[in-house]
């Protein structure tokens, strides 16, 4: 009995063994080899081996094969010449058995064995080092490199019989660790499902990974949007089409849009004109960055770093000017729709308990005139400017100071406030009180 229960011990041992080679082999092979080298690189001697094993696969594989090839060859010959044969005598034991008896022993010692080394010997071992790869794979590095060292000749020539034969297969064996940006999206998926990231950081990483993807006429604002500049324009035009605009730099132009000859800023005029200086925008322009349409998205963005512009101007393959693009495009594109500097919140028009409306000035005239019943701005085709601010510069043909009123279409314009240079805030009155006069909050006459 005692030497029966040796010779499990044995074959228990050497399952347990399998396993350990088990869990070397699929822990090696699941490790990430940017972590292993972080860590190699901090000093960590385990962590140098097991990068030296990732970066020898055909080497390492071949260890691992000859030792879990001599475990199962160790585990059979023990069990089939020592417990097949006690266990095929208690079975003769058994009068119905007994012709059965060498079949049955050397069956059950078989199934038994193989039961054993799937779950002690293969399943468990390796959701253990699936579960910890790097650190088992530390852990291991050295007896594999023993082990490596012990059986050289063999494991050399496995290794050269491998790659002798890849070498004739049409197939080329990839070498491990580069990783795809589709990999690194599913890594961020995974990381967004586990809690470790949160749904901007995922969808910044994407927008960073597709920037390659885009060019700058993808992103960019085209021709026929801009707000153009006449060098040669009087200050009055030059002030009116800033107030109607939201923007705070605009391309400056000589004869025509495709001779363009700097970049101004409001900034620029507003500090000659706090200074009591002469406004010539051949004097505040600067030199404008020009770019290909067709340059990537990134590579726009490292000449915005490198040259510390914030705007270039797009141009196609003839020189001629097709879009403006500015830093804020390039920033929308990797992190979604965002608030631009020069925006503000949705423009609105409240009506007041007396009837009036105070009217923030950069509402469309559009929104206006479903607004206010009975006033009526035209056909866009007729008319060069979008805002309420553009009708009060317009009319008044100046700039207008606070408190400044005009009447038009039966209603009294009043300018409440003035944002610097531009029309901030308005308010409009009927003319002649009464149930006609304007429409209510709900549509019903006010009084």
């Amino acid at each position: 009995m005692s030497a029966i229960l040796l010779e499990i011990i044995v074959i228990l041992a050497l399952l347990f063994l399998n396993g350990i080679l088990a869990m070397t082999e699929i822990a090696v092979v699941s490790s990430r080899r940017s972590r292993l080298k972080r860590l190699s690189e901090e000093g960590s001697r385990s962590a140098a081996r097991a990068l030296a094993l990732t970066e020898s696969p055909t080497r390492f594989l071949s260890t691992v094969q000859i030792g879990i090839t001599l475990v199962g060859i160790l585990a059979g010959a023990f069990g089939g010449a020592t417990l097949a044969s006690a266990i095929s005598k208690s079975i003769a034991t058994l009068p119905p058995l007994a012709p059965y008896s060498q079949v049955l022993g050397l069956a059950a010692v078989v199934l038994s064995i193989t039961y054993l080394s799937l779950v002690i010997g293969e399943l468990v071992p390796k959701r253990i080092g699936m579960s910890s790869p790097e650190r088992v794979a530390m852990v291991m590095a050295r007896p594999m490199h023993r082990l490596a060292k012990l059986a050289g000749p063999v494991v050399t020539c496995l290794t050269v019989s491998t790659d002798a034969l890849l070498k004739l297969l049409p197939m080329r064996p990839e070498r491990g660790g580069a990783i795809s940006d589709d990999e690194v999206k599913l890594l961020m998926q995974e990381g967004l499902r586990a809690g470790a990231f949160n749904r901007v950081e995922s969808e910044m990483v994407a927008g960073v990974l597709d920037l390659d993807l885009l060019k700058v006429q993808d992103i960019m604002t085209p021709r026929t949007k801009i707000m153009w500049l006449n060098v040669d324009e009087p200050h009055a035009s030059v002030w009116h089409k800033i107030v109607v605009s939201n923007h705070s730099c605009f391309p400056v132009y000589e004869g025509n849009r495709d001779h363009v000859v700097g970049i101004v800023s409001v900034k620029a005029i507003y500090a000659n004109l706090a200074a009591n200086a002469g406004v010539r925008l051949r004097d505040l322009i600067v030199r404008p960055l020009i770019v290909p349409a067709t340059q990537p998205a990134s590579r726009l963005l490292e000449t915005f770093k490198q040259t510390r512009n914030h705007m270039a101007l797009a141009t196609d393959e003839f020189g001629s000017i097709v879009g403006l693009i500015t830093l804020h495009d390039v920033m929308e594109a990797i992190m979604g729709d965002m608030p631009s500097l020069d925006e503000r919140a949705e423009p609105e028009a409240r009506q007041r308990p007396d009837g009036s409306w105070l009217i923030d000035a950069m509402i469309g005239v559009e929104p206006l005139e479903k607004a206010l019943t009975g006033i009526r701005f035209g056909n866009e085709a007729g008319r060069d400017y979008q805002t309420l601010a553009g009708f009060v510069v317009k009319t008044l043909g100046h700039l207008p100071k606070e408190g400044e009123t005009f009447e038009a279409q039966g209603h009294v314009f009043e300018v409440l406030d003035m944002d610097r240079h531009r029309v901030d805030k308005v308010l409009v009155m009927p003319i002649r009180p009464g149930p006609d006069a304007g429409p209510s909050a709900t549509g019903s006459p006010s009084s």
